[in-house]
Parts: structure tokens; C-alpha cells; sequence
């Protein structure tokens, strides 16, 4: 379990591409601090098991089904990422529940500033932006960030200079993918009420009428 509050940028050192999977080394200093092999690291936004530890970095098997759902593909010598450890039972909260497990991905449409503020469009895969809502939480390449306008094809988020600053995303231009989890609360949500719907296995919509027939409203 992570907060989306990144600790430290990595740099990929070498990539080794398997039978559909991938061997990444990331160059760090701040999270091998009590870093032990078969512990969990969010790389971009994506949780991995460390199976081995350097004086300079750490190394990760990457799956096929992480292959799949995350940019990690795209991955290659220099490449920068975030890196968050797991989250400790005596940590504050301060970003929100991540679990670590890419949803998918999502383009970078358009980039604009207001002032110190980066404002950051992004199209996910359509299936995703159900479970995104105006002002929730949602996880781009491990960061939480909070969504502060949507409609039906994009959504969009406002970055402070801290958070631009220090990480990832002020290497990100139009056209780039990004790793996006959507917030875990909305997941349980929808997977509840369309699979309970008085027993209506077909019922996939969420609607006035569904809402109004679980409770909700």
C-alpha cells in the first residue's frame, strides 16, 4: 500500500527484456535506506518486488501483466521515474489509499500554465474515466493528485510548483503516456452496485435509476 507522495526520482541504468517480461535496475540513493530484497517499491505508480539490492540501486522483475498495463515497455537507459516505498501503519496519510496496481494508461492531451500552477489534461483509456470524479483522487505515474475538472473524454489536474518539481511530471510533454490508477474507493463502489442491482447480473450502467434503487438517493 503507498500515499502517492513520491520520495525520490530514479533513473533506469539497464533493462534486459526477457521472454515477455523485463529486468529493470533504477539508480536511487533515498529508498534503499532499510530497503531489503522481496520488499515492495512503487515505480511509477506501479508496486515491484526488489529481488536484488546495489550500493547505488535496486533491480525488479517486471511481469507480462505489468508489461501490459503500464508504460514500463517504454522504459530504457536514463529513463526518470518515481519511487515511493510502501507505506508504514505509523505514517500519516497525506496523499491517498494507492495500492499500486496500474489500471492503465492515459495521454497527455495538453499542458498549460496559470501562474506557478501546471495544468495537465489527460485522456485515459474510456473504461477508466467512469471511475474518476471532479475533485476525487486519482494516481498518475505514482503521484496522487487531485482532479480538478473533467467531462466525458479527459479530465484534468492542477499541480503545485512543489509537486512539478519533484517529480516526474516535469519531464512530461503532449503525447506522452502515463501510468493511472483511479481511486480504489470507486472501484469497490461500481463493482457493488452493478453486480447487486436486485440480482441483475446485466446490470453494467450506473445511472439516477440505480442509485435511486441501491439506497443512494
Amino acid at each position: 500500500m503507498f500515499t502517492g507522495l513520491i520520495e525520490e526520482i530514479g533513473k533506469i541504468t539497464k533493462s534486459d527484456k526477457g521472454n515477455n517480461s523485463l529486468y529493470l535496475t533504477v539508480e536511487c540513493t533515498k529508498v534503499l535506506d532499510g530497503l531489503k530484497i522481496g520488499d515492495s517499491v512503487a515505480i511509477n505508480g506501479a508496486c515491484q518486488t526488489v529481488i536484488d539490492i546495489y550500493t547505488n540501486g535496486f533491480k525488479i522483475f517486471a511481469s507480462s501483466e505489468t508489461l501490459a498495463v503500464t508504460t514500463f515497455k517504454s522504459f530504457s537507459y536514463g529513463t526518470y521515474v518515481n519511487l515511493e516505498r510502501t507505506l508504514r501503519l505509523c505514517d500519516r496519510l497525506d496523499g491517498h489509499i494507492v495500492s499500486g496496481h496500474v489500471d492503465g494508461t492515459a495521454l497527455v492531451s495538453n499542458i498549460t500554465r496559470n501562474g506557478g500552477t501546471v495544468i495537465f489534461t489527460f485522456t485515459p483509456q474510456h473504461n477508466l474515466l467512469r471511475q474518476i470524479v471532479h475533485k476525487g483522487s486519482v494516481t498518475i505515474d505514482g503521484i496522487s493528485l487531485t482532479v480538478s475538472d473533467i467531462d466525458s473524454a479527459s479530465f484534468k489536474v492542477a499541480v503545485i510548483p512543489h509537486t512539478y518539481n519533484n517529480t516526474t511530471l516535469k519531464y512530461l510533454k503532449t503525447n506522452d503516456t502515463v501510468n493511472l490508477e483511479t481511486d480504489i474507493i470507486s472501484k469497490y463502489v461500481e463493482k457493488y452496485l452493478s453486480s447487486n442491482d436486485n440480482n441483475n447480473k446485466d446490470a453494467k450502467t450506473i445511472d439516477i435509476n440505480l442509485l435511486e434503487r441501491n439506497g443512494f438517493i
